[in-house]
C-alpha cells in the first residue's frame, strides 16, 4: 500500500476539519480519525484572548516531510495535515489532520504520531495575547 498524502501545508486561511476527513476518505478505510487543535481560552491560569502563529519559511516543507515520515511508519491509506499561521481567535482551528486506515489502532496511532511530530518539529512561534492586554512568546528557539 502506498499512502497518500492528500494536503500538508500551513496556511493563514482557516481550517476546516471536516473537509480534511472527506478528503482523505477512501473506500479501503475502515477507520477515520480526525484531530482538530482549537484556541482556548486560558493558558496557565491566565485568559487568553488569542494568539498569532509566525512560521519559518521552511515550515511548510517540514509539514510535508513529517506527512511522509507518518504516512511510512503507519499503516495508513491516506492523510492531510494543516497548520494555522496568523492571527486566530478562541475556538479556530490551529492544527488540523485526518487519518484513513483500515482499523482504528492505526488511525489513532497515525494522528497521534502526526499531531506529536507536528508540535515538536515545526518551526513555529506563538504570539499569546492575554486578556489583560499582555503578551507572551513561546516555542521561540
Amino acid at each position: 500500500m502506498h499512502p497518500r498524502i492528500i494536503r500538508a501545508c500551513v496556511s493563514s486561511e482557516p481550517i476546516d476539519v471536516a473537509a480534511l476527513a472527506s478528503d482523505v476518505l477512501v473506500d479501503e478505510a475502515g477507520a477515520l480519525v480526525t484531530f482538530n487543535g482549537v484556541v482556548r481560552n486560558h493558558d496557565g491560569g491566565r485568559a487568553v484572548s488569542g494568539i498569532e502563529y509566525s512560521a519559518h519559511p521552511t515550515a511548510q516543507d517540514l509539514v510535508g516531510q513529517v506527512a511522509h515520515d507518518i504516512a511510512a511508519r503507519f499503516d495508513v491509506h491516506a492523510l492531510a495535515v494543516i497548520h494555522r499561521i496568523g492571527p486566530l481567535t478562541i475556538g479556530q482551528t490551529a492544527l488540523g489532520a485526518a487519518v484513513a486506515s483500515s482499523h482504528r489502532q492505526e488511525g489513532f496511532a497515525a494522528i497521534a504520531a502526526l499531531v506529536d511530530e507536528i508540535k515538536a518539529r515545526l518551526p513555529v512561534w506563538k504570539l499569546q495575547r492575554f486578556a489583560d492586554g499582555s503578551h507572551e512568546w513561546s516555542n521561540c528557539p
